[in-house]
């Protein structure tokens, strides 16, 4: 073999903070902070800071390569230092979700033998309550809190003294790309929260694969709003490759709430805005109440779950504003498809190019895909076909952290199995039809519970839905579906199966049932929790 004469230029981290402060430095970090101001913070600033931490996690924390340290935080500029400086100095950054419950936080901290948690102060009371019973770490850093707080904690520290006693000349310590670089567990809808670990190296391609012009193409004149957490998937990459590119990066704290979201929007004239359908949902609402600029959006990013078509079809036609479906997984560091449009689709009716849009869209450059049947055989891609949805590629996981691979997770050849069942189109777009849990099986005939959703959310009187599968002595299984109708319309289940038939769904799929309810359960990463509603039914709920 002959090979080539290229450098070996370790893919770390570092050099993309290093990148931002020489190229960058000027750009900056902007936080709505607990009080309700904005906190501003040039990448050059930030460079240092970073560099301070890094090497006050060894000398004043005893952090070691391959430690595991937590955050539990909002999305901030600290938050933001943490995501360089801990795996610069070649430990590993554990985002924890600030919506488990006690159980499942206390499982996960344990289970990655956090050694040290970052808690930012308004979130000081959760993590105490929730945090309890946790026995691995050693000492606890606060930020965003006064210093005479009071707190059952021990061994604290406050997060600008360690930047204080670092050393501004710091040596980074990643000096593989092959090192872990940070972790995220999965959500835990059934068993225990499951650990991805992230290496350096599919970081830093993850970076090129969320920038390339092809997926979010990210460049020095966009401002970012990141909504989704930087605990989810680690903000769909955009914490890194909002950096590397050098754009503006607009942290919104603990104020996801729809009308802040619009003000921050307007004010800082975002062009690309990140976050899950229900967030866009209420935003969408509150901006046909009280109107602002938005003209600056130029791609409203949705993932997490589908965007329904019909919320899809309001943002462009009423807002004008280009949503970008996007689709990934905790595994998969996030980012697997998104949905733009190519140059094949340009004579396409307005109508035509939604259907296209309502996708989960095209696998991003890095990503392979295949879809197959229950006995594992490859499914063509005709747009018809439905099989389980699997995928490869330089940033997907190939085990989880302190498990065995697992069939139901991996298959033989080495691909990751995601649980949804999907169909892809001749020209490669994937459309997710349900997640293989949640799929309804009446009487051998297969209902997709995300169809019948996505167009129940079209209804007027209809804000969010939830289809779920429920035991039925004749059929095995049928659709009922849980809906939040809008502020004074009611539930009606013959208009609302009218309305379906309608929009040409057959009559076995229309759900024998509708129940109303405040408010759908959801997940800790904002996901429908169907596990709920069939729990709720039943326990004889309805």
């Amino acid at each position: 073999m002959l090979e080539g004469l290229m450098m070996d230029y370790q893919l770390t981290l570092d050099k993309i903070i290093e990148h931002a402060a020489r190229l960058h430095p000027n750009k900056k970090v902007i936080t709505k902070l607990p009080d309700g101001s904005f906190h501003e913070l040039t990448y050059g600033e930030m460079a240092k800071r970073i560099r301070r931490l890094s090497s006050a996690l060894e000398s004043v924390l005893g952090v070691k390569p391959g430690d595991r340290v937590g955050t539990f935080a909002w999305n901030n500029y600290q938050h933001l230092e943490l995501y360089f400086a801990i795996p610069g100095a070649a430990a590993v950054c554990h985002t924890l979700n600030i919506r488990l419950n006690g159980e499942q936080l206390s499982y996960i901290i344990d289970h990655a033998e956090d050694k040290v948690v970052f808690v930012d102060g308004t979130l000081l009371p959760l993590y105490e309550q929730l945090a309890a019973g946790s026995t691995s770490v050693q000492a606890h850093v606060l930020f965003n809190v006064d210093r005479d707080v009071q707190t059952s904690l021990d061994n604290v520290y406050f997060y600008e003294d360690l930047i204080e006693q670092g050393d501004e000349n710091y040596q980074w310590a990643c000096t593989d790309e092959r090192m872990a670089s940070a972790m995220c567990y999965t959500s835990g809808t059934t068993g225990n929260p499951k650990g991805a670990l992230y290496s350096h190296r599919s970081t830093f391609l993850h970076t090129f694969g969320v920038m390339q012009a092809n997926a979010m193409g990210l460049g020095e004149t966009d401002t970012i709003l990141a909504v989704v957490p930087q605990f989810h998937a680690m903000s769909w990459g955009l914490p890194y490759a909002g950096v590397y590119s050098g754009a503006n990066l607009l942290m919104p704290g603990q104020f996801l709430q729809a009308e802040p979201l619009a003000e921050m929007t307007e004010k800082y004239r975002v062009t690309v805005a990140a976050g899950v359908p229900t967030i866009w949902n209420g935003l969408y609402h509150e901006l046909k109440n009280n109107p602002r600029d938005i003209s600056t959006i130029r791609a409203l990013v949705v993932g997490g779950s589908a965007m329904p078509r019909a919320l899809t079809r309001a943002y462009e036609t009423e807002l004008n504003v280009d949503v970008l479906h996007a689709w990934g997984m905790t595994e998969m560091s996030p980012i697997g498809t998104v949905s733009a449009l190519m140059s094949h689709h340009a004579d396409l009716s307005t109508e035509e190019k939604w259907d296209v849009k309502a996708t989960q869209g095209y696998p991003v450059s890095g990503v392979d895909m295949r879809i197959c049947d229950e006995e594992g055989n490859e499914l063509p891609w005709d747009g018809e076909q439905m099989g389980e949805l699997q995928v490869r590629g330089f940033w997907v996981s190939k085990q989880y952290y302190k498990l065995d691979k697992s069939a139901d997770h991996f298959t033989a050849d080495g691909w990751f199995r995601t649980g949804d069942v999907a169909t892809m189109s001749p020209d490669g777009y994937m459309r997710i039809t349900d997640r293989t849990k949640d799929l309804v099986k009446s009487g051998g005939e297969w209902i997709s519970s995300v169809d019948l959703e996505n167009a129940l959310i079209g209804h007027e009187d209809v804000m969010e839905a939830a289809v779920f599968a429920v035991p039925d002595a004749r059929w095995a299984e049928r659709p009922w579906a849980a809906i939040t109708p809008k502020d004074g319309a009611s539930v009606d289940m013959d208009a609302l199966n009218q309305y379906l038939t309608a929009e040409g769904f057959a009559k076995f799929w229309l759900p024998d049932n509708y129940v109303s309810v405040d408010e759908l359960p959801k997940t800790s990463t904002g996901k429908l929790d169907k596990k709920v509603l069939r729990k709720m039914h039943a326990d004889g709920a309805w």
